[in-house]
């Protein structure tokens, strides 16, 4: 059985001016709860990340920050992004907690599912992953394409945890191997099952966001999949050149048929299946083009050796750091 942990609760936060107020009253309120029954340490803290928002996300943070020395502010210099803006705050944690637990600023996760998480870290777990016990809140369309999804990435030999979000507790080792991954295009989700340490998951039912607007609609849902599906494995092209190899071979098949035809005197009219063939073939060359690119862009990026996020501010213990 382990200590009481210094936990740090990381909360990316991108134009959450109206959430962030019912969201660190709600975190503080569990934080007080947790220190009362001795579940998390003196030290603990709930760390708001801005992602270079737009509106007045900052000056809710910096009030809090002056407010109630639990709460620690990062200001990232532009948006990064949130998989950044989780790793901006994971790193920040790091040195100072024993576990860390990542919840988005819209409290449609459960917060009450965290005491199930620092129960399965008491008990030796040192990944534990927040999991959807239902998707009956959600539409059709975004129910049957997620669990395509999910499906798809299995298919493509990706291991992840099946409903689960990027809401999770990270021990400290687990933390400390998950920040040593050195790729700038980044798909935690598929990342960290591969770290191969002690997992354990927590169901709880998702709700409704507190307030404001969504941050991921259909087009950054749609980007989403496609960082995850390129990120993490080389089997589309695989399948793209499988895929090639198979028209290849029908187009062997379809020159054996006009030659038979030719010898033999039949008149064959062929514009439908020259066009059908002229658009499968075109299609295919499209897809096999545009997987081929995304894997050259992220290799592109990844030889930079961009920083992941660059810190404009951190405010702490009620003093900002230079």
């Amino acid at each position: 059985m382990r200590d009481v942990p210094v936990l740090y609760i990381v909360v990316p936060c991108y134009n959450e001016e109206e959430a962030l107020p019912i969201t660190a009253k709600r975190l503080a309120e569990l934080m007080d709860d947790m220190s009362a029954r001795r579940i998390a340490a003196p030290g603990s803290r709930i760390l708001l990340v801005d992602d270079g928002s737009k509106d007045r996300t900052w000056e809710v943070i910096a009030g809090l920050c002056a407010a109630d020395g639990r709460f620690e502010g990062v200001k990232l210099a532009h948006n990064a992004g949130h998989m950044n803006a989780l790793w901006a705050g994971m790193t920040l944690a790091e040195p100072k907690c024993d576990c860390v637990i990542t919840i988005d600023a819209d409290l449609q996760d459960d917060v009450n599912a965290m005491y199930g998480f620092l129960e399965a870290y008491r008990n030796g777990a040192d990944v534990v992953s927040g999991v959807r016990s239902s998707r009956e809140t959600d539409t059709f369309f975004k129910r049957n394409t997620a669990q395509a999804f999910y499906r798809l990435m299995k298919r493509l030999g990706v291991e992840m945890v099946y409903n689960a979000a990027d809401y999770r507790l990270l021990s400290a080792r687990a933390l400390k191997a998950l920040l040593s991954f050195g790729e700038v295009n980044m798909f935690l989700r598929g990342m960290v099952p591969m770290l191969g340490f002690k997992t354990a998951t927590v169901e709880y039912a998702r709700g409704e966001r507190v307030a404001g607007e969504s941050k991921y609609p259909l087009k950054k849902m749609i980007s989403f999949a496609i960082e995850g599906i390129t990120s993490l494995s080389n089997k589309p092209i695989r399948y793209v050149t499988l895929a090639g190899v198979l028209c290849a071979l029908l187009g062997v098949a379809m020159g054996v048929y006009v030659l038979i035809s030719l010898f033999s005197g039949q008149i064959v009219a062929g514009w439908a299946s020259i066009m059908m063939s002229i658009w499968l073939l075109g299609g295919m060359q499209l897809v096999a083009l545009g997987l081929i690119g995304e894997d050259i862009g992220k290799i592109y990026m990844e030889t930079k050796r961009r920083p992941k996020f660059i810190l404009e501010r951190y405010l702490h213990d009620g003093k900002e750091e230079p």
